[in-house]
Order: C-alpha cells, then structure tokens, then sequence
C-alpha cells in the first residue's frame, strides 16, 4: 500500500508540472490574442501627386500692358 502511495505521488507530481506548464502556455496564448485585437496605429496617408520644388526662374520676364 505504501509503494501504490508513493506511486500515485509520483503521478500527481508529474499531472500538476504538466498542468502548470499549459496554464503558462495559455496565458502566453490570451495575452498573443489580445495584443492582436488591439487597433492598430493608423498608418499615415501617402498624397497623390508629386510636389515640385523650384528655385526662382534664372529669367526675369516684363510685364507688358
């Protein structure tokens, strides 16, 4: 009887060690899940188009009337 209770001792050390290392796992799982369902930032809006950078014309026009 005493080597069945040392036996079954055994196997309760061997279950909880399991059962501690799926909790971690489970929590690791929830907090992945909720870092996904998160907003993401939003991401910044590219314009259409090209922006032209001129210097002053070399030239001088006259205005005529």
């Amino acid at each position: 009887m005493v080597a069945a209770n040392a036996q079954l001792a055994v196997k309760l050390a061997e279950l909880e060690r399991r059962l501690d290392s799926h909790d971690e796992a489970i929590v690791d799982l929830f907090a992945a899940l909720k870092r996904l369902l998160e907003p993401a930032e939003p991401k910044k809006k590219r314009e259409i188009g090209f922006h032209v950078r001129e210097r002053a014309a070399r030239y001088s026009t006259k205005k005529r009337f």
